[in-house]
């Protein structure tokens, strides 16, 4: 019964060990446009838009996974075609003292609702925390930059996505029409 909730589940499903995947339903292999055989025992990073993106996300997830197991967040993800997308993924690891290890991830497709335009590595990291409600001041710290700089970055995704004001640029950003 298991595996026909697995292959048949609505949302694209992995069992991943250590960021590999090794096993995914259809649903998952359709959303990223690949067959479920092309991704068996591939790493995760192939499914970012960049290798920094992926040592990143790994390094937040970790931070927030050990102990308690779960994590979830939304972010840009890449297809076969290249093409980028927005993503909300959420996982919830077997072994919460070493998350990687072995954990179950479930990955919904947002594009419909989430515009994905052309931004930057920076930019996306801004996008997503302004989207978690995250001051100019806390992205710098989160980020490492400087307050000045992570203000820099919200006024060219103010400019990208032809917004007003943060507010505007939010309700872009998480596909809320205006």
């Amino acid at each position: 019964m298991a595996d026909i909730a697995f292959e048949n589940a609505p949302v694209g499903l992995i069992y991943s060990e250590d960021r590999i995947i090794r096993r995914c339903n259809p649903s998952f292999a359709e959303m990223f446009g690949y067959h479920p055989d092309e991704l068996h025992n591939t790493s995760l990073s192939r499914l970012y838009p960049s290798v920094a993106e992926f040592d990143h996300i790994g390094r937040v997830g970790l931070r927030k996974m050990v102990g308690g197991g779960r994590y979830a967040d939304e972010r840009i993800m890449r297809r076969a075609s290249g093409e980028l997308f927005w993503c909300r993924v959420r996982g919830q690891s077997l072994t919460p003292d070493t998350p990687f290890n072995k954990a179950v991830w479930t990955f919904s497709d947002l594009s419909e609702v989430r515009p994905s335009t052309g931004l930057t590595l920076r930019e996306r990291q801004v996008a997503k925390l302004m989207i978690g409600g995250v001051t100019t001041k806390e992205i710098a710290h989160e980020l490492g930059i400087s307050p000045r700089t992570a203000e820099v970055h919200r006024a060219r995704l103010l400019k990208k996505m032809d917004a007003k004001n943060g507010l505007e640029l939010v309700a872009r950003l998480v596909g809320i029409p205006l």
